[in-house]
């Protein structure tokens, strides 16, 4: 007999970086559509509460980077975890969707697989690039994976992980609210000057990390040209006290939560590696990337990485598209002076926003990410109603 049952009465989602948080809000709101009785619970963002998650932890509070630098922060984390694994195993949910953040989610869908609950995973963790024992534990504790890069879904799943290719969700969802005139109107920014859009990460530690030689290059590109420099703080953590704190005494606009603005009507972005790289990739702004970890972190990196690049839009140019600069390499100097090459136009800043355009060509497609990535969700609840 077929069973009558047509959508999850609940479902657990979890997201512990801003950008998997606005994915999986989308997500949400997507298959919300066809389920609007389903109760969502679990580790939110603000835009995953907004979508009408019922927030057990912040994701906020997981947010931390390095192999060395998690340390300090284990006792905590741990704790986050036993709290949701323990709302898991009280609330019984049809489905968990986890996005991002490997090392916590990993973990937890081993835990919820054998509650027998399947697990949707959105966001691959990058086992291309390292960490390659990791694929064993996704074939046995992943019943999906969303991939958001075309070269992901056969690295899986000729490995035995079942992938499926959706696109990049930011290629749809990416664009600025206001106009450029608009957005200069509104903070009292002036169009004769270029401006310089400083994002220097998502999370307190590697912002801590970035932001001394992000100041000094500011200094020192100050002293050549007259510019407009805009921190992009993003929204959620107080992060506009967090940045005052810190550039008090520079003449740097602090703008929360309008990345995307920033970014679209920067002429360079000063950008950490990660997703705000693919932020500016879509929009064509040409940049200058950038990261920094602990000195330990980074030597056992390098052991464990075997990438040619370390920005994602480099990874998809398949070249050294945009200047990277790791570690001992991130210095006020070097920024200032990859920067300048960029803001005074000519051949270098061309080349690279015809290379910008190709790499948001390639993530662009014809179907909706998040419909797509929505219908395989809603595919997979049935059939595995169907199976009992």
């Amino acid at each position: 007999m077929k069973s009558a049952k047509t959508h999850p009465s609940k479902v657990f989602v979890s997201a512990g970086e801003s950008s998997g948080d606005l994915y999986a809000s989308a997500l949400i709101e997507a298959l919300g559509k066809d389920w609007p009785a389903t109760r969502w619970f679990g580790c939110a963002g603000p835009r995953m509460r907004q979508a009408g998650v019922d927030c057990l932890v912040d994701a906020h509070s997981l947010s931390v980077v390095g192999l060395v630098e998690v340390l300090h922060h284990l006792p905590r984390i741990y704790g986050k975890f036993r709290a949701l694994l323990n709302a898991i195993e009280r609330e019984k949910p049809d489905l968990v969707i986890l996005t991002d953040s490997p090392d916590f989610h990993l973990r937890l869908a081993a835990k919820v697989r054998k509650m027998g609950i399947p697990v949707i995973y959105l966001v691959a963790p990058q086992a291309w690039a390292w960490r390659r024992g990791r694929v064993k534990q996704m074939r046995r504790d992943i019943s999906r994976l969303l991939c958001l890069f075309p070269f992901e879904e056969p690295f899986f799943r000729t490995r035995g992980v079942p992938a499926s290719y959706i696109g990049h969700p930011l290629a749809r969802m990416i664009r600025p609210r206001k106009s450029k005139e608009e957005f200069f109107a509104a903070h009292a920014l002036s169009t004769g000057r270029p401006m310089v859009a400083l994002c220097p990460g998502s999370r307190k530690g590697e912002i801590a990390r970035h932001l001394p030689p992000v100041l000094d290059a500011v200094t020192r590109l100050r002293r050549e040209m007259d510019a407009s420099f805009v921190l992009a703080a993003p929204l959620g953590f107080g992060a506009r006290d967090f940045f005052r704190e810190r550039i008090s005494a520079s003449s740097i606009q602090i703008i929360e939560g309008e990345t995307w603005d920033v970014l679209s009507h920067a002429d360079l972005a000063l950008a950490a590696s990660g997703t705000v790289t693919m932020e500016a990739a879509l929009l064509g702004i040409p940049m200058v990337t950038y990261y920094k970890v602990t000195g330990l972190s980074w030597l056992l990196g390098r052991l464990l990485v075997r990438v040619p690049h370390y920005s994602m839009v480099n990874l998809i140019a398949g070249r050294g598209l945009a200047p990277e600069l790791m570690q001992n390499e991130m210095t006020g100097e070097r920024l200032a002076r990859e920067a300048k090459i960029l803001l005074n136009g000519g051949k270098e800043r061309e080349a690279m926003r015809q290379g910008l355009a190709q790499v948001s060509a390639m993530l662009s497609s014809d179907v909706d990410p998040i419909e797509r990535a929505a219908g395989i969700v809603r595919e997979f609840f049935h059939e595995h109603i169907r199976q009992g």
